[in-house]
């Protein structure tokens, strides 16, 4: 009997993990579909082409699998399962309807929580205290599909994102490798999805780093964690020029007025509801004067 033919879709260092781990057991992987890096970003992950070039598995790169031209070569292909791994793109119905032992996908989330784009940034973002990786069934909506697995860990209140992906990235491994035997026989099982719990994000974009002084401490200190390096960073403004601001710690000082500068050595900014001592900054067009004490940051 041949063994079951999987197509993969999948991007990021989870896509590079589940790949890997399929290729090591012997399955029957047929190709692979995936993104080119793209110029600018900073490419700090593992990504499944090594795996796949390593074992000798095609790899494309096409802009979009939702032309007629590439349904044809996707049904040409003849998969009899689609596994999707941090893939960028929607994969349309009529691709998901292919293969027949279906499609399904792997997400960064403990679903319904999270759904959408940048999961682990989000979770960071709004303090989450446990986040996890959920392989569900692929449907027309994102991430919307039955729970067939999951499994999570706990993070640090301190922890960056990178951290939190790094601790997270295992259970991805985790789950594929306790469900590939019932997707590959075609017996695994899904719970649907309750959709009063489900929440959603959209991509993000550097500007949305910007900071609002007004905000809380913790929440001030939740988004530049969330998206300080590797990620484009979290900034303010300084009269008209961006202050980037990589790391910061709660500080004792007090102002009246959020995004007022309390002291410049440290340099020590006025929250919502207290202060941070910006303990790791960088100008990206440095300005004739640094800010002295009692200036305000653009919020």
């Amino acid at each position: 009997m041949s063994r079951p033919r999987i197509l993969f879709f999948g991007y990021s260092e989870v896509g590079y993990a589940c790949l890997d781990l399929l290729l090591k057991r012997g399955d029957n992987v047929i190709g692979l579909i995936t993104h080119v890096d793209a110029p600018g970003e900073k490419i700090w992950f593992k990504t499944p082409a090594l795996a796949a070039e390593e074992h000798g598995i095609p790899v494309y790169t096409p802009e979009s699998v939702g032309t007629r031209e590439w349904r044809a070569r996707i049904t040409a292909m003849k998969p009899d399962l689609i596994l999707s791994v941090y893939y960028r793109h929607m994969i349309s119905t009529r691709i998901l309807e292919i293969p027949p032992l279906g499609a399904y996908n792997m997400h960064g989330s403990l679903l319904p929580a999270y759904r959408g784009r940048a999961p682990i940034n989000w979770a960071v973002l709004h303090g989450e205290p446990r986040i996890g990786m959920t392989l569900h069934r692929m449907v027309k909506d994102p991430d919307a599909g039955e729970i067939i697995d999951q499994e999570g860990v706990d993070i640090s209140p301190e922890d960056t994102a990178e951290q939190a992906f790094r601790k997270v990235l295992p259970c991805a491994r985790i789950v594929l490798e306790r469900q590939i035997g019932a997707l590959l026989d075609g017996t695994a099982t899904g719970s649907v999805q309750d959709e009063s719990k489900a929440s959603y994000y959209g991509g993000r974009k550097p500007a949305d780093g910007l900071i609002d002084w007004s905000k809380t401490s913790r929440e001030i200190f939740n988004l530049i964690r969330a998206v300080t390096d590797p990620y484009p960073g979290a900034f303010t403004l300084v009269g008209g020029e961006k202050l980037m601001v990589w790391w910061a710690e709660p500080a004792a000082l007090t102002g009246s007025t959020p995004g007022e500068i309390l002291s410049t050595d440290p340099l020590v900014v006025a929250t919502g509801d207290g202060s941070l001592t910006l303990t790791r900054t960088e100008w990206c067009n440095p300005p004739g004067a640094h800010p002295g004490t009692g200036n305000l940051f653009g919020t």
